[in-house]
């Protein structure tokens, strides 16, 4: 060829030369994709998966379902939804712990505060003071000598072993504190010559040594036919009943102690002295009218009695059952049984009449023979019922019959 015409090798390669001037722009953005790909796929894959677990695709993004829109190249794959690992949530320890080294406190809730201290404080004092009136209870009871009232009472009262001892039960209970809210009041009920007016006077006399009362001003004996006679106005009886009672009282509260009144033959009083002796209970009273103990001895309720033991003679006798029905025939007759803790006595077997007279003889200076003594009361009317002998007016001849000898 000659010079002026142009050489075909210069044509050849230049094709060649802008192909791959093309070329390798491509490749980079293909080897960028690559590199995307590995990253997502790194950051989808869970912690859980193994080497066999199969690559995420990558590729151009699925198409949305819906209406159609432009399609644009990305780099993005399939969108994978992550994957959500279940965690088994651990229970916190309440265990605090401390270091080993720091000075160990508690926590504010746990301290103990002023107040429990206080609570504890005032608790032993209550105790102390609980103690302490324990103890002034027994020495309020031991100033009235209960025990030597019992001896006495079981050794002089014949036939009533049920009686005494619910007398001297009641007492313990009552004088055990000197401040009360209302009297004691005993209702001794029963036939003629079972010991009614002897346990009044054993009381009376006992209460006169154990409290000091030479003077006779804190025990009140209390007779109705000598008191209050027919003849005498009712009105004029309560006049006097209520100062009589009203000193004695006055006197217990000043020298803080627990009076005694007794009055016998309650059945022969008028109604208007049961009405002030019912209105002595009364709670709106001053509070040293509280504070005494009321004994009346009456012959009311001793047909129901006799009823009662010579139709139980052949079995024991339920005294429960006798003090229900003697309260509910008393209440009938006026409401100032009602308050009154019933005590009722027997009727005397032969052998309790034969102590009597075995009694009453060593007082008037006889020997105390047992025959003689049965002889004496082999002369007394008595109820037979069931193989046994039950007198009729108890002890009350005794002493005539010793008298005679």
């Amino acid at each position: 060829m000659d010079a002026g015409q142009p050489s075909s090798e210069p044509v050849a390669t230049a094709p060649h030369a802008s192909g791959q001037s093309m070329m390798a722009p491509v490749r980079a953005v293909v080897r960028l994709r690559r590199r995307v790909c590995v990253l997502r796929k790194r950051r989808l894959q869970p912690p859980s998966a193994g080497p066999g677990t199969p690559r995420p695709v990558c590729g151009p993004r699925a198409p949305r379902a819906g209406p159609e829109q432009p399609q644009f190249f990305t780099f993005d794959g399939p969108a994978a939804p992550p994957v959500r690992v279940s965690r088994r949530r651990r229970r916190r320890s309440r265990v605090v712990l401390y270091p080993e080294t720091s000075r160990k406190y508690l926590p504010r809730a746990e301290r103990r505060s002023r107040a429990q201290r206080c609570l504890l404080l005032l608790v032993a004092i209550v105790g102390f003071q609980v103690l302490n009136a324990i103890e002034n209870l027994d020495d309020n009871a031991q100033r009235y000598d209960l025990d030597g009232l019992e001896k006495a009472l079981r050794h002089s009262v014949f036939g009533q072993p049920a009686a005494v001892a619910r007398i001297v039960a009641l007492l313990r209970d009552y004088l055990a504190t000197h401040v009360h809210s209302r009297p004691l009041l005993l209702a001794l009920h029963g036939p003629s010559g079972v010991g009614k007016s002897h346990v009044g006077r054993l009381l009376a006399r006992h209460f006169r040594a154990a409290l000091d009362d030479d003077g006779g001003g804190l025990v009140l004996q209390y007779d109705a036919r000598h008191h209050c006679p027919a003849p005498r106005a009712p009105g004029d009886c309560r006049a006097e009943l209520t100062r009589r009672v009203a000193q004695v009282v006055a006197r217990a509260e000043a020298e803080e102690k627990t009076p005694l009144l007794v009055l016998d033959e309650v059945e022969r009083l008028p109604p208007a002295l049961l009405d002030e002796l019912h209105s002595l209970l009364h709670p709106q009273r001053p509070r040293h009218f509280h504070n005494a103990v009321y004994v009346l001895l009456s012959g009311a309720g001793s047909t129901e009695v006799t009823r009662f033991v010579l139709q139980n003679a052949s079995r024991t006798r339920p005294e429960e059952e006798l003090r229900a029905r003697l309260r509910a025939l008393l209440a009938r007759q006026h409401p100032l049984w009602q308050a009154a803790a019933v005590v009722p006595f027997l009727l005397l077997d032969k052998q309790d009449v034969v102590s009597c007279f075995r009694e009453e003889l060593a007082e008037e200076g006889f020997f105390p023979e047992q025959s003689h003594a049965e002889h004496l009361a082999a002369q007394l009317s008595y109820y037979r019922v069931a193989g046994r002998e039950f007198a009729i007016t108890g002890c009350k001849q005794v002493v005539a019959k010793v008298n005679l000898l």
